[in-house]
């Protein structure tokens, strides 16, 4: 299954850039774009697995 959320980067004063998934508030960081972009993909994905295994979501097979 593919899900897909939307995210924001900023680039920070102290150098690097922030990421932020909106639907989930989920945040990482990185020193260039694609880094900050891989960072919070994993962020996400980590937030997903823990939140299915806590019983607070539920993936269904929609097909």
């Amino acid at each position: 299954m593919e899900l897909n959320f939307n995210a924001i980067f900023k680039k920070e004063l102290e150098g690097g850039f922030s990421a932020l998934c909106v639907e989930l508030g989920v945040a990482s960081q990185g020193e260039t774009v694609e880094e900050a972009k891989s960072n919070l993909q994993e962020a996400v994905e980590l937030y997903l697995e823990s939140a299915e295994d806590l019983g607070i979501l539920i993936f269904q097979n929609l097909s």
